[in-house]
């Protein structure tokens, strides 16, 4: 089936806002140079907001219906500080392409979260894909990948970081029903000033004398904060309502391919064939499985109303 203009359009921005993402966690480990992992995370909504605060104020975005105050809270708890920490956390601790691989499984976990939440049927090899991508990766961080400094911690915090954002993912889906996406992120980012602000003073005020402060570390931290936190779920967004989320969703498989690549560029780690190969398996699971629910979603649309 041939795509129309707009859903061409969509899949650009799309794997514009995934190109904008595979950069975070190399960029995130320039920042570590200089910065406490935790400031780090604390400190993304706050470079974020000042642009979204002039934004906002410039578009007179109204005030968020109350309705909507609990699943945003909960898109602000997993997307701007349970994401962050724990992958800054990870990082700390393994190489960004180590984590990249145990990350590529966000997707999946995603549509996993979508499906138990929704409650819709899905066939079974949605859920033998599942478990062959789970397995791959449970492979892979028993035998670390080849990935040097590679540990169990490292592994568990960074499925923590997918459970988060996956979930922050399944509870922003809805609010961009009722309200842009450019908005929905911004919002985000506003209500975790209150937490972040005091965090990111206290914590620079206890580390800034541990680091020595550096270009690349500098550009890493507003890097995070603009584009990985904000401008990348523009053109997401943005993809994802002009191509369909089916089809736009997809092309989120490209990031752990595209962040083992920035990995090797940019902090000259050792990319080894295992994990090139997980990261494949992992890939290929994952279109595995949605592939499955959307043939499963067609078939239930075109089966004929019950009387």
């Amino acid at each position: 089936m041939s795509l129309t203009r707009r859903e061409v359009n969509g899949l650009l921005f799309a794997f514009l806002g995934v190109f904008l993402f595979s950069l975070s966690l190399p960029l995130t480990k320039w920042a570590m140079e200089s910065f406490d992992p935790l400031f780090t995370a604390s400190a993304r909504p706050i470079i974020a907001s000042t642009i979204a605060i002039p934004l906002m104020i410039i578009c007179k975005v109204p005030p968020v219906p109350r309705r909507y105050l609990r699943p945003l809270l909960f898109t602000t708890l997993g997307g701007a500080i349970g994401w962050p920490v724990f992958i800054a956390l990870a990082l700390q601790r393994t190489t960004a392409a180590h984590v990249a691989v145990i990350a590529a499984i966000m997707p999946l976990v995603t549509a996993i979260m979508a499906v138990v939440r929704t409650k819709k049927k899905v066939s079974w090899q949605f859920w033998a894909a599942s478990l062959c991508g789970t397995t791959l990766l449970v492979i892979f961080a028993i035998s670390r990948g080849g990935a040097e400094n590679g540990d169990i911690t490292a592994d568990l915090l960074t499925l923590c970081a997918v459970l988060a954002s996956s979930y922050c993912y399944v509870e922003g889906a809805e609010l961009t029903q009722v309200m842009p996406g450019w908005q929905v992120i911004s919002w985000v980012v506003v209500f975790a000033l209150p937490v972040c602000i005091p965090a990111s003073l206290i914590i620079f005020a206890t580390t800034h004398d541990q680091h020595e402060v550096t270009g690349r570390a500098m550009i890493g931290l507003l890097a995070i904060g603009a584009s990985s936190m904000y401008l990348g779920f523009f053109a997401w967004y943005r993809g994802l309502k002009d191509a369909g989320t089916a089809h736009g969703s997809q092309v989120q498989q490209l990031q752990a391919i595209l962040t083992l690549g920035w990995s090797a560029l940019m902090l000259g780690e050792k990319i080894t064939l295992g994990m090139v190969l997980i990261s494949l398996g992992v890939v290929a699971s994952v279109l595995w499985a949605l592939g499955s629910r959307a043939r499963s979603m067609a078939v239930l649309n075109k089966a004929p109303a019950s009387t």
